[in-house]
């Protein structure tokens, strides 16, 4: 089981290349889509990159469930215990 603040850094090392492209700064609350300019396809790429660094495997139907980077982190904590 991952602690949420490793979760947290490994998301923020993952989409520092996305929030430099959209010229934002990562937080929390940073909104994947609205803020990061994240469309369906870079986002089953983004998903994709995830898995493989974090080796987990993310089920589709979380995803409606995703706004923030927070949301990112507390749904890939859970999928990890």
């Amino acid at each position: 089981m991952k602690r949420y603040q490793e979760i947290l850094d490994a998301l923020y090392e993952v989409l520092t290349p996305f929030a430099n492209e959209a010229n934002k700064q990562l937080s929390e609350e940073t909104e994947l889509v609205a803020d990061l300019d994240i469309d369906s396809v870079r986002l089953l790429e983004l998903l994709m990159e995830i898995e493989d660094h974090m080796d987990i495997s993310i089920p589709l139907n979380v995803l409606p469930d995703i706004n923030t980077v927070r949301d990112l982190a507390v749904s890939l904590q859970e999928l990890s215990e």
